[in-house]
C-alpha cells in the first residue's frame, strides 16, 4: 500500500482585478485634472478642519465617489477612477502634515505678521519637499510592503470594493454634494449672524451662593479669607463640521474629547479663580480684571500649558503601544531596502514603479535644498560662525533624509494595519522634534534660528510621513484594482507640487481673519510643536505647567484611558468646539438605535453606515470651503479696514439663542432622517462598508 503525498501550500498568486495583459485607459487627462481639483479640496477642506478641530478625516472615501461619479458621466475606466481617487486624496495627506506645523512658525513668534505673501515659498517648500520625499521613500519599499500578507489594509480593501461595486457612486455621490451644499448653507446663515453660531454664558462662582468664604485654619478665631471666582459655560457650536467629525469618530471617542473640555472648564478654571483669584485682582494696578476676562486668562494661561504636557504623554504613549509595530517597520525598512532592487526589474504593468535612479536622484536633490533651505533658517540664531552654521544645517538635513525614511516605512506598517485614519503622524513628528531640538541644542544652536531649523525638520517629516501611509494605501488600491503603481506615484507627485502651491492660501487667509491660536482657530498640534521647540532650544517654557499636564496623562494612562491625547486635545480646545463634536457622537448613537430597532438585514445596515458617512463627510466639506471662502471675503474687509470686525453683515441686535436651537435641532434630523432614510430594500445587494 502506497503511502500519499502531502504537497506543502504554496503561496497563492495575487491576480489584479483588471489583468495586467488588458489595455484599459489609466493615466489620462481628465483623470488628473479632477484628481488635481479634488486634491485641492478637499485639502483645503482638512486644513480648515485641522486647524479648528485639531483632527482630519481621511479623503479616500470621498474622493473616490466624486472620482467615480464625474467620470462615469463621461464613461471612463475604473483604471481611470482609481487615478483620480489616488490624486485626489494626497491634499488631506499634505494638509495634515502641513496643519500640524506650519502655524507652528507663527505661534512660536518666528514668523511675525502671520503667513504674509513673503512666507509663501517658504511654506511651500516645505510641504513639497516633505511630500516629494514621502512618495520617493515608499516608492523603494512599494512592492514588498503591499504584498506583505501580514499587513490587512483594512481601509484601502473597503476603497477597492467601492470602485467595483460602482453602480453605487452616482447615489452616494448625490448624497455628499447634497450635505456639502446643506452644510456651506448653515455655515452661511450662521456667518450672516442670522443665528448664532457659538454661545458663551459667563457663570460668577461668587454669585452661587451668599458668602463663599475660604478658612485658612480650622481655629474660628482664625480670619476667613473671602473668595470668588468664574467660569465660562459654552453651549455646543452650530457648526457642521464639527458635528460631522463627531459622528465619524462615534459617541465613544466624541464623548472622551468633550471630556477634556470639562475637565478644563468644569473644574481646572473656576477652581483656580476661586482660590487664586482675589489675590490676582488684588495685585492688579488700578482697576480689577473682570472675573469673565480672569478666567479666559487662566485657561490660556494655565490650563492650555498643562494641555500640552498630557499631549505630550499622550503621542508619546501611542508610539509606545506601538512600540512592536514600529520595530517591525523599522526592520522591515532596511531588508526591504535590500531587495527593492528586483522590483524595478518588473516589466509587468501592474508591478512597474518609478526607477531607482530617478528616486534616489530625488533624494539627493532633496537634500542639497533642504539644506540650503535649513541654512537660511539658521543664520537667523544669532552670532554664529559660519562652519556652526553649515554644520547645524547638514545635521538637520541628516536628521530629516534619515528620520523621514524610517518613519515613512513606519507609517506605511501602520496604516498597512489599522488604516490612515489611525496612523499617530503627529506622535512620529513629535519624535522627529524632540530629536532634531536635542541635536541642536548639542550642537550649540540656540535662538529663533535654532527653533527654526527644528519646526523646518519637523515641518518635512511630518508631512513625509503623511504622505507615505496615505500614499501606500491608494497603491494597495491599485495592486488590488490592477493599477500601475509608476503612473500613480507620478500622479501623487504632481498633486503634492499643486497641493504645497494651493494649501498656503486657506492658511494664509485663516491665518489673517481669525489668527492661529485664537478660539476660532486652535491649532492645537500647532501649539505643542511651538511650545516644545520653544522650550528645548530656547529655553521658554512653562516646565512647571507641563509636568503637571504629565503626570496628568499618567494618572489617565493607569486608569486606561482609551485615548490620552484626544482627551489632551479636548482641554486644548474651546469647549463649544468639544461639545459640538460630542453631539455628533451621540447623533450617530442614536441613529444606531434607531437602525437597529428597524430589523434591518447586514445590507440595510451598510447602507444605513455609508450614508451616513457621507452625510458626515459633505457637512465637513461643506463648512470648510464655504469657510474658506467667508475668510476670502473677510480678508478684503480687513484689507481695506484694519479695525472693522470680522463678520459679514450685522443684524439688528437681538437674542439669536432661540434661531440657534432650532438651526441645531434641524442639523440634527438631517444627520439621523438621511442614512435612515438610504438604508435601501431588504433584496438589494450588500454595499462594500465605508471605513474612515
Amino acid at each position: 500500500m502506497s503511502t500519499p503525498v502531502t504537497e506543502l501550500p504554496t503561496k497563492k498568486k495575487h491576480t489584479p482585478y483588471v489583468p495586467q495583459t488588458m489595455e484599459m485607459k489609466e493615466f489620462t487627462l481628465r483623470a488628473l485634472l479632477i484628481g488635481l481639483v479634488l486634491t485641492a479640496v478637499l485639502g483645503s477642506a482638512n486644513a480648515y478642519l485641522g486647524l479648528r478641530a485639531g483632527m482630519t478625516i481621511a479623503a479616500t472615501y470621498p474622493a473616490a465617489v466624486i472620482g467615480m461619479a464625474l467620470l462615469r458621466l463621461m464613461k471612463g475606466s475604473l483604471l481611470e477612477e482609481n487615478i483620480a481617487r489616488t490624486i485626489g486624496t494626497i491634499g488631506e495627506s499634505v494638509a495634515a502634515g502641513a496643519v500640524f506645523t506650519i502655524p507652528a512658525f507663527v505661534m512660536a513668534g518666528l514668523w511675525e505678521g502671520g503667513l504674509t505673501p513673503d512666507k509663501y515659498w517658504k511654506s511651500a517648500a516645505l510641504m513639497i519637499i516633505g511630500g516629494v520625499l514621502g512618495v520617493l521613500f515608499v516608492t523603494l519599499l512599494r512592492r514588498v510592503m503591499v504584498e506583505d500578507p501580514e499587513l490587512p489594509y483594512p481601509e484601502s480593501v473597503a476603497a477597492a470594493e467601492i470602485h467595483k461595486a460602482g453602480q453605487q457612486g452616482a447615489k452616494a455621490a448625490k448624497i455628499l454634494f447634497a450635505n456639502m451644499g446643506f452644510g456651506a448653507f448653515v455655515l452661511l446663515l450662521g456667518q450672516l449672524n442670522v443665528f448664532s453660531p457659538s454661545n458663551t454664558f459667563h457663570i460668577r462662582i461668587a454669585e452661587l451662593g451668599r458668602k463663599l468664604l475660604l478658612r485658612t485654619s480650622t481655629n474660628p478665631n482664625v480670619t476667613t479669607t473671602v473668595t470668588g471666582g468664574a467660569t465660562l459655560f459654552s453651549a455646543p457650536d452650530i457648526s457642521p463640521a464639527y458635528l460631522g467629525v463627531g459622528y465619524i469618530i462615534g459617541p465613544r471617542l466624541g464623548s472622551l474629547n468633550f471630556a477634556g473640555g470639562v475637565l478644563a472648564w468644569g473644574l481646572l478654571v473656576p477652581l483656580l479663580t476661586f482660590i487664586a483669584g482675589p489675590y490676582i485682582q488684588a495685585a492688579q494696578p488700578g482697576k480689577p480684571l473682570e472675573w469673565d476676562l480672569l478666567a479666559g486668562a487662566i485657561y490660556y494661561s494655565i490650563v492650555r500649558p498643562i494641555a500640552v504636557g498630557g499631549m505630550l504623554v499622550g503621542a508619546s504613549y501611542t508610539l509606545f503601544k506601538m512600540r512592536k509595530q514600529l520595530a517591525v517597520g523599522i526592520g522591515r525598512a532596511v531588508s526591504d531596502l535590500k531587495k527593492s532592487a528586483a522590483a524595478h526589474e518588473a516589466t509587468n504593468r501592474t508591478e512597474r514603479d518609478l526607477s531607482a535612479k530617478f528616486v534616489f536622484a530625488g533624494v539627493a536633490i532633496t537634500f542639497v535644498a533642504m539644506f540650503l533651505l535649513y541654512r537660511f533658517f539658521i543664520s537667523g540664531a544669532g552670532n554664529l560662525e559660519g562652519s556652526k552654521i553649515i554644520s547645524a544645517a547638514l545635521v538637520a538635513a541628516g536628521v530629516m533624509v534619515i528620520v523621514g525614511f524610517f518613519f515613512a516605512a513606519v507609517s506605511g506598517n501602520l496604516v498597512g494595519m489599522i488604516g490612515s485614519s489611525n496612523n499617530p503622524v503627529s506622535g512620529l513628528t513629535l519624535c522627529t522634534l524632540v530629536i532634531a531640538a536635542l541635536l541642536m541644542v548639542a550642537l550649540g544652536v540656540s535662538g529663533t534660528g535654532g527653533v527654526a531649523a527644528v519646526l523646518g525638520v519637523a515641518a518635512v517629516v511630518c508631512v513625509s510621513s503623511a504622505v507615505a501611509g496615505e500614499l501606500l494605501q491608494d497603491l494597495k488600491v491599485g495592486h488590488i484594482l490592477g493599477g500601475t503603481p509608476a503612473k500613480m506615484e507620478i500622479g501623487d507627485l504632481i498633486g503634492i507640487v499643486v497641493a504645497g502651491l494651493v494649501l498656503f492660501l486657506p492658511l494664509s487667509l485663516l491665518d489673517r481673519v481669525y489668527h492661529f491660536g485664537s478660539p476660532e482657530l486652535s491649532a492645537p498640534q500647532a501649539g505643542l510643536m511651538a511650545m516644545l521647540s520653544k522650550g528645548i532650544v530656547g529655553g521658554d517654557m512653562a516646565w512647571p505647567l507641563v509636568i503637571v499636564g504629565i503626570f496628568l496623562g499618567l494618572a489617565m494612562i493607569m486608569i486606561e484611558v482609551k485615548s490620552v491625547m484626544l482627551f489632551s486635545i479636548g482641554m486644548y480646545l474651546p469647549l463649544g468646539t468639544t461639545f459640538a463634536i460630542f453631539v455628533g457622537g451621540i447623533i450617530r448613537w442614536v441613529t444606531d438605535q434607531l437602525r437597529d430597532q428597524r430589523n434591518l438585514n447586514d445590507a440595510q445596515k451598510a447602507r444605513v453606515e455609508n450614508a451616513g458617512i457621507l452625510t458626515a463627510s459633505g457637512l465637513i466639506a461643506g463648512e470648510a470651503l464655504c469657510g474658506i471662502a467667508v475668510a476670502a471675503v473677510l480678508a478684503r474687509k480687513l484689507a481695506k479696514d484694519p479695525h472693522a470686525k470680522a463678520q459679514l453683515y450685522q443684524f439688528a441686535s437681538g437674542n439669536h439663542l432661540i434661531t440657534a436651537v432650532i438651526a441645531l435641532a434641524i442639523l440634527v434630523a438631517v444627520m439621523i432622517w438621511v442614512p435612515l432614510a438610504n438604508a435601501g430594500r431588504p433584496e438589494d445587494p450588500a454595499p462594500p462598508t465605508a471605513i474612515m
